[in-house]
């Protein structure tokens, strides 16, 4: 256990406003190291649980949805990217080229283009269409070292994007189902958008020049908007080069905003790539690009909820799930196996034995932990355990195998809620 957790403040109040930067250091959660370089951070292992479990939760949301996953590398030439418009367009905030031979490697600002080229290697008809294409993918952002910060400004990310390569008729539909998808995703990790943006371009050129484009993709994402019903505003300025999007703003303890999920769609790159599927006529039809991602960053979204729940995550988000409290040392051996138990049923859990100290002190050390199960003489000969809750409840003793049973149907729900008094049928 971690004695950090003995730290008084890190439960005050029922929604603590927190910095994650000192949170997640405290809870051993992430850190960085100068040699490693600014904004590179590395995960420790109960952050990682973290980052493990929320990029699960969205691949299966995903497959659900009808998205199939791929892997791309995070390096491409720089004719790749000469090719989607980032480098004439998002140049400065790209790492400069590597130089390999007679080639320039960059490290990839996005995975949109790579996407495309995976869409391309291959024959499509109209009747494979939409096409879902999603990746929990490594990109890099070469940000100005005074901007870094925490999880929420890094040069590495893990984006969770995905592409729909669709027809033109088909477009608003899935954009729709997105934000969708979207919502649902929010709702489960409690997470609460102060707005929705229609991102639309602003003077200079870092846009590409096609008015004809922006207006039919910006019609579309309206029309979006309008049909999922939810209060938005324009905000010119602050569109992709390439087209609009729909930000899905939150806001931090300290009211910063900034943007998690998006929707975009997109005319501009499927022309580039030269993409195209054979439609019900024999003929070549452009397809339409819908980028849209669900939780943004891994980083950026772990950082907010951090701060939003203060280091006393959902039973299902938690780092250790399950703590085991032997009363003296003759209970470990029951302690050892019911921990075994655990983790063969796929729950994160931990044995604080005697050595951590007296039970109250190891009650009190665990408090983050959703479920406590004290295991004294009686407990350990019967194989039952008496359960302690986060939120203060003490449960009657009942047999180990029911308790696990309960506490994985209410993990496997990723919901809110720590017990319920009827168990799952």
């Amino acid at each position: 256990m971690n004695e950090r957790l003995k730290n008084d403040h890190l439960l005050d109040g029922d929604r603590p406003a927190h910095d994650h930067r000192k949170l997640g250091r405290e809870l051993d959660l992430f850190d960085t190291d100068p040699l490693m370089g600014s904004g590179l951070p590395y995960w420790l292992p109960d952050g990682a649980a973290i980052r493990h479990t929320l990029e699960e939760f969205i691949r299966g949301r995903e497959r659900r949805a009808g998205y199939r996953h791929v892997y791309s590398p995070v390096l491409g030439k720089r004719e790749l990217y000469e090719t989607s418009g980032h480098w004439d367009h998002y140049r400065d905030d790209m790492f400069p080229p590597m130089e390999l031979g007679s080639e320039e490697m960059v490290l990839r600002p996005s995975l949109c283009p790579h996407h495309a080229l995976i869409f391309r290697s291959r024959p499509h008809s109209y009747r494979e269409l939409p096409l879902r294409m999603a990746e929990l993918g490594g990109m890099y952002r070469s940000e100005l070292s005074g901007v870094l910060g925490g999880l929420t400004r890094v040069r590495a990310i893990q984006l969770n994007d995905a592409h729909v390569f669709c027809t033109p008729e088909q477009a608003a539909d899935e954009a729709v189902a997105a934000l969708e998808l979207i919502r649902e995703a929010h709702r489960a990790l409690g997470v609460v958008p102060v707005r929705y943006r229609l991102s639309l371009p602003g003077e200079g050129g870092k846009y590409v020049a096609d008015p004809g484009l922006w207006q039919r993709a910006t019609a579309l994402l309206t029309d979006v908007l309008e049909r999922s019903g939810v209060p938005f505003e324009a905000a010119e300025g602050e569109a992709a080069f390439y087209g609009p999007k729909i930000d899905v703003q939150i806001a931090d303890g300290a009211g910063r905003e900034f943007t998690l999920s998006t929707v975009q769609i997109d005319f501009h790159q499927p022309e580039r790539f030269n993409l195209h599927y054979i439609g019900p006529d024999g003929a070549k039809h452009r397809p339409v690009m819908v980028h849209r991602s669900v939780i943004g960053s891994v980083e950026r979204v772990v950082a907010h909820l951090i701060e939003l729940y203060g280091g006393a995550f959902p039973a299902w988000l938690a780092p250790a799930q399950v703590v085991l409290l032997p009363i003296s040392d003759a209970e470990l051996p029951q302690a050892e196996r019911l921990r075994q138990r655990c983790l063969d049923l796929g729950l994160r859990a931990e044995v604080a034995g005697p050595e951590h100290g007296s039970l109250g002190a190891r009650i009190r050390e665990a408090r983050l932990v959703p479920y406590q199960a004290v295991i004294g003489a009686k407990e350990a000969v019967d194989d039952r355990v008496a359960l302690r809750l986060r939120d203060g409840r003490r449960l009657d003793p009942m047999p180990a195998e029911e308790a696990w049973s309960r506490i994985g149907a209410l993990v496997a729900d990723c919901g809110a809620e720590l017990w319920r008094d009827e168990p799952a049928r």
